[in-house]
């Protein structure tokens, strides 16, 4: 089993980005195209205070007819965030996330401070990853070959 410290220092970037609660939808919606991402976390004097998603912006501005320009990300971001530590599992991880239907996740150090976003393709990249590694072990034992 991986930690998720481990799986943020497999990622190619560890930038965590992140908007304020008074900024518009739009402007979270434009940050997340730039960066390619499907999650911002909101923050407030350095305190995570919601998390606002793609998510966020179908169900709570799109399919209710609000405009994203007029909108505050306070208005449809998600204020009760749930997150990991750096030395929890991927496998923990892809529990809470199932059981909650989450797909990213804050990491968080023992300072609280945020240290990293894990998200759902992160961890099936791992699990991929050490899937793999363990069918490679296990076919060099069934063929008598050293790795």
């Amino acid at each position: 089993m991986t930690a998720v410290a481990d799986i943020l220092k497999s990622k190619a970037s560890s930038a965590v980005h992140s908007i304020a609660p008074t900024d518009s939808v739009l402007d979270a919606l434009k940050r997340m195209a730039d960066k390619g991402i499907g999650a911002l976390l909101v923050m407030e004097n350095g305190t995570i205070v919601g998390i606002v998603t793609e998510r966020d912006y179908a169900r709570k501005i799109a399919l209710l007819g609000r405009t994203s320009a007029a909108t505050l990300v306070r208005d449809v971001m998600t204020s009760d965030v749930l997150f990991v530590r750096p030395s929890q599992t991927s496998e923990e991880c892809m529990a809470l996330m199932t059981e909650n239907r989450l797909r990213h996740l804050p990491v968080v150090d023992e300072d609280s401070r945020v240290i990293g976003l894990i998200s759902i393709g992160d961890l099936v990249k791992d699990i991929i990853s050490e899937q793999k590694f363990i069918i490679e072990q296990l076919e060099h034992y069934i063929t008598g070959q050293r790795a």
